[in-house]
């Protein structure tokens, strides 16, 4: 009898031939370490670590079969024995920690961002600029053979199995929907033909490498476009699906075109799961349900409801490679969740970045980051616990060094303290939970409401001090802003969101940054939260039963809460706002908020504040000028480093080291701060 917080998470699951140790498959993610061979032994360590973790099956990145299907040009690709023997190193590094590793095979079709792609039709993709060729019916033969082929070369490599790519609107997803699929031949036109392709790919696949290797299959089961697969077509192709061969069928969500959010941070935790559910029954394989599960108590409730067998879980296993172990050891409280940002590790892969995790700067860097006992003991002074500051006092004290972390406030988390505000950014509670849990179990002495100076700090007689004193906001100094502050007309987004100051129900929000966003969607939810709520979520971004509705995206303008408030996003610049929000988020801030009727406006100069509002200009001429009659206007132009410790510490001879905002204020970024903070600790 388990005595563990999770007995369904940490059951075995017997497959027959094999079995897993539990029931944690590691979802599969590129890194950009799988494109080039000489960084194997890179990857190698990256999932030997989440083996020693203890993750039941991990699934790698993507391999193309061929070059038709590369995701890239030159990008990760299984085609000949030469390529599988390299793979040896990553799949003898899991064995050697007691993992089982599944080689994922991905086919791009048309979304592959290069000219030799190849579809089921010749239509282009929202978010590739080349048009794929339509493949030619003897063509289809050849790409069903490309996977055969690599999945042959997986076992040759040592792997315990591959993961069949059939959704998220790849190669296998473009034939299965109508919506890119036009053919007239065998490959198209009733549902039986065109998802002739899974069932060929697998029954051959299942031929060749034999009854004891696993074979995942990722089914779309929620295509989230229109014209989507109908829920009787998912049913009737995941029974197809298990009769071919498969071993478990793994849950897709959404295709990359979708416009509805699947796995950002405002997504609420396991809105799917309810998706894997409707499957059950229907087939006897085990099924595998994903997106937002980042907790053990999430996934641990998932299985118990029988949603399904397994759960998948990618980016939390970057968040922290041993979440297994620690849920298994009852130490869930020290796991470093997961807060589906997608900054470090999405939007660095499509920016064509070896990816990381933002919470975790190890993740994919375990060769070259590492945190070694100190050979000397030093006593080190922190100043400042924002994410720059614990990650780099957490880090000094794990390696053994005496810390002193002071904080002038009566918290730890500094702007994190903002952003956990923030409908749809809740996550941010976690990491500050983590953190306060690391400064305990790593010893670092946490001074709270203690504004520290330079004498004390001289006087101190530390070996080293650390400058984390983060940001303070910048002031644009607008004409007549000082009397609107004084009558509370004009604020700064810290008191908004920190310091809870009225506002009215007309706002204009000056700077349309990361900052003035979360402040407007603040403002118009007046903090409730559609994250918190999947039915409300649900509503807001006409998700719906797929028995409903092809696809599951409900027809009609989707059911949004009126706004709290009339907010207008302002910005100088006159480019789109928002424009450098994250690759993958940036669409879907700015979507919310037009659902909220926010009026985004760029280009404009901020003249005057008086009793009635903001008056601006637009351009460089200055022209069009026009009043925002506004209760409330709300600052967010920006920060400046606060430094005011460092001079006088250099006038006494002591040189600190300086990090995250107080280092670089630009624009508030914690995957730098927490980075920079962890990276300094490993070398000090």
């Amino acid at each position: 009898m388990s005595t563990s917080a999770y007995p369904h998470l940490l059951a075995p699951l017997d497959l027959g031939f094999t079995t897993l140790r539990n029931r944690v498959l590691m979802g599969s993610m590129h890194t950009g370490l799988e494109d080039r061979s000489k960084h194997f032994p890179r990857l190698a360590q990256y999932f030997a670590e989440r083996a020693r973790g203890g993750v039941g099956l991990i699934v790698t990145g993507g391999f193309s079969p061929n070059i038709a299907g590369w995701v890239s040009p030159f990008a990760s690709k299984l085609s000949s024995s030469g390529a599988a023997k390299e793979h040896r190193q990553i799949t003898d590094a899991v064995h050697r920690e007691g993992g089982k590793i599944a080689l994922q095979i991905l086919h791009s079709g048309r979304y592959g961002y290069h000219p030799f792609s190849v579809s089921a039709s010749r239509i282009k993709s929202p978010i590739t600029p080349f048009t794929p060729r339509a493949v030619s019916t003897r063509g289809v033969e050849k790409q069903i053979d490309a996977f055969v082929r690599c999945a042959q070369l997986a076992r040759e490599g040592g792997y315990d199995g591959v993961e069949v790519m059939g959704s998220e609107g790849y190669f296998i997803n473009q034939f299965l929907v109508t919506h890119t699929n036009k053919r007239t031949d065998e490959w198209g036109g009733a549902y039986a033909n065109r998802m002739r392709l899974p069932v060929e790919i697998l029954t051959r696949m299942r031929e060749k490498v034999g009854k004891d290797f696993i074979i995942v299959y990722r089914l779309s089961m929620l295509d989230l476009i229109p014209d989507g697969q109908s829920w009787e077509e998912v049913v009737t192709l995941a029974k197809a699906v298990e009769k071919a061969g498969a071993t478990i069928i793994n849950t897709g969500i959404g295709w990359h075109e979708a416009r509805v959010p699947t796995i950002a941070t405002s997504v609420p935790r396991a809105a799917f799961a309810w998706v894997t559910k409707k499957l059950k029954g229907e087939v006897g394989i085990p099924l595998c349900t994903t997106n937002r599960i980042n907790a053990p108590d999430v996934a641990e409730q998932v299985l118990a409801d029988g949603c399904a067998d397994m759960v998948s879980m990618a980016r939390p296993l970057l968040a922290d490679a041993d979440f297994v172990n620690k849920a298994a050891q009852n130490r869930a409280d020290e796991i470093n969740t997961c807060i589906a940002c997608n900054q470090a590790c999405l939007d660095h892969a499509f920016q064509l970045k070896t990816a990381s995790c933002l919470v975790n700067p190890r993740a994919c860097h375990e060769t070259e980051l590492n945190y070694e006992p100190a050979l000397q003991e030093k006593r080190i002074a922190v100043i400042g616990a924002g994410p720059a500051g614990l990650a780099c006092a957490t880090v000094l004290a794990e390696r053994g060094h005496v810390v002193d972390l002071f904080e002038s406030g009566g918290e730890i988390g500094g702007q994190f303290n903002m952003a956990k505000r923030i409908p749809g950014k809740e996550e941010f509670h976690e990491t500050l939970r983590y953190f306060r849990r690391k400064i305990e179990t790593t010893g670092v002495k946490l001074h709270l409401n203690r504004r520290i100076t330079a004498e004390d700090l001289i006087q101190g007689k530390y070996d080293e001090v650390v400058i984390a004193t983060g940001v303070s906001p910048r002031d644009p100094k607008i004409k007549g802003q000082e009397a609107a502050e004084q009558s509370g007309k004009v604020l700064s987004y810290v008191d908004v969101l920190l310091r809870g100051k009225p506002v009215g129900k007309t706002v204009a929000v000056v700077g349309a940054g990361g900052i003035g966003f979360d402040v407007s969607e603040f403002l118009v939810g007046d903090g409730h939260s559609p994250t918190l709520d999947l039915k409300v979520w649900e509503k807001e971004w006409g998700v719906t039963d797929p028995a409903l509705e092809r696809g599951g995206v409900a027809r009609g303008r989707p059911q949004v809460e009126p706004p709290a408030r009339q907010v207008y996003l302002l910005q100088r610049k006159a480019s789109k706002p928002g424009a450098g929000l994250g690759k993958t988020t940036g669409w879907i801030h700015r979507a919310a908020l037009q659902m909220k009727k926010v009026e985004m406006i760029g280009g404009v100069n901020y003249e005057a504040i008086d009793e009635r509002g903001l008056l601006i200009t637009y351009g460089e001429k200055r022209e069009n000028a026009q009043l925002l009659e506004v209760d409330t206007i709300v600052l967010c132009s920006g920060q400046e480093p606060l430094r005011e410790l460092e001079a006088p510490l250099l006038a006494a001879g002591l040189k600190p080291h300086r990090i995250g905002g107080a280092d670089v204020a630009s624009e508030l970024d914690a995957k730098r701060a927490i980075n920079q903070g962890s990276r300094l600790a490993a070398t000090l």
